[in-house]
């Protein structure tokens, strides 16, 4: 399978990196790191989290109050969101694929 991230979603990721080494020498590099884990695993396991409602799943990261949304289409893992968990849960879903 090949993971891709959506433009916005690319955008999202980079924009928490940045906000978190600003915030603490290393720390964006963390928040990187913990999404490329999640992302690796969701590669290795796609459908270990439910499909939800509009056909997208959802993993939430393990220390930051990030989740990442994705929805599989044929050989691609299409990751639609890197979201703060404190935004609104349907902010994205209009990057509907």
């Amino acid at each position: 399978m090949n993971l891709e991230f959506l433009p916005e979603a690319r955008a999202e990721f980079c924009e928490a990196a940045d906000y978190y080494e600003g915030k603490e020498r290393g720390l964006g590099k963390r928040f990187s790191a913990e999404i490329r884990e999640v992302c690796a695993t969701v590669l290795t396991h796609p459908l270990l989290w439910r499909e939800r409602e509009g056909g997208f799943r959802r993993v939430n990261c393990p220390v930051f109050p990030y989740y990442v949304a994705y929805f599989i289409r044929g050989n691609a893992i299409l990751i639609a969101a890197v979201a703060h968990g404190s935004r609104h849960p349907d902010y994205w879903k209009g990057r509907l694929p």
